[in-house]
C-alpha cells in the first residue's frame, strides 16, 4: 500500500466514525472529523479538487465550532435538535447556488481544478450543510443525501475508490439516522423536501452543462 492510499484509508476510517458518532449525537465526532478533514486537505489536493481541499480548512473550524456548541450550548442551555422553515432553506439553497457560480467561474477561469461545477457545488452544499450539523438542524441529512450523491461521481472521476465507497456507505447511514431521529414525525415533510433540493441540483448542473461545463 503506497503512501497516498494508506492516507486515505486513514481518513475514511476517521470519516466513518465521525457520522457514526454524529447519528448518536455523541460529541466525540467532533475529533473523528478533525483528523479526517486534516489528512483530506492533502489528499484533495493532490486530486487536484481545489474546492474540496479548501473545504477541509473549513471542516476543521467546524470540528472545534461544534465540539464548543455541543458541550456549552446555547446561551448556556443544552442545544437542541431543530428545523428550519422553506424560507430559511429557499435563503440556504440560493446562498449555495450563487457561491457555486462564482467559483466555478473562477476556477475554470484561473486553475486547472478537476471538474470545477461539482467541485464548487459539493463544497458549498457541504458548508451549510455543516453548520446545520453544528447547529443540530434536523434537515442536514437531506443537504448531505443530495451532496454525497454527487461526489460518489466526483471521488471516482478522480481515483479515489475509498472515499467514493465511504460516501456509498455514507448514503446507507443517512437514511439510518433518519429513520432513528426523525421517522416517522418528520415523513410527511421531508419526502417533498428530498424532492425540492433533488430537482434544483439536477436544473443546476444542466445549466452548468450548457453553458459549458460538463462534464460537471
Amino acid at each position: 500500500m503506497d503512501s497516498a492510499t494508506f492516507l486515505e484509508t486513514i481518513a475514511v476510517a476517521a470519516a466513518i466514525v465521525y457520522l457514526v458518532l454524529a447519528i448518536r449525537q455523541n460529541i466525540w465526532c467532533w475529533a473523528a472529523a478533525l483528523l479526517s478533514t486534516a489528512l483530506y486537505l492533502h489528499i484533495f489536493y493532490v486530486a487536484r479538487l481545489y474546492m474540496e481541499s479548501g473545504l477541509q480548512v473549513f471542516y476543521i473550524g467546524m470540528a472545534i465550532y461544534g465540539w464548543h456548541q455541543w458541550s456549552r450550548g446555547d446561551q448556556g442551555k443544552s442545544l437542541q435538535v431543530s428545523t428550519w422553515t422553506l424560507a430559511q432553506h429557499g435563503r440556504a439553497i440560493t446562498l449555495v447556488l450563487a457561491l457555486t457560480l462564482v467559483s466555478t467561474l473562477g476556477l475554470a477561469r484561473f486553475t486547472d481544478a478537476a471538474l470545477p461545477l461539482l467541485d464548487s457545488l459539493t463544497t458549498w452544499g457541504s458548508v451549510v450543510a455543516t453548520y446545520m450539523v453544528a447547529r443540530k438542524v434536523i434537515e442536514n441529512w437531506h443537504y448531505w443525501f443530495v451532496i454525497d450523491s454527487l461526489s460518489i461521481y466526483l471521488y471516482l472521476s478522480r481515483d479515489l475508490q475509498q472515499t467514493a465507497l465511504l460516501f456509498a456507505v455514507y448514503l446507507v447511514l443517512i437514511v439510518l439516522g433518519l429513520t432513528v431521529v426523525s421517522f416517522p414525525k418528520w415523513l410527511r415533510w421531508t419526502l417533498p423536501l428530498w424532492g425540492v433540493i433533488g430537482l434544483i441540483t439536477l436544473a443546476f448542473l444542466a445549466l452548468g452543462v450548457a453553458i459549458g461545463y460538463g462534464p460537471f
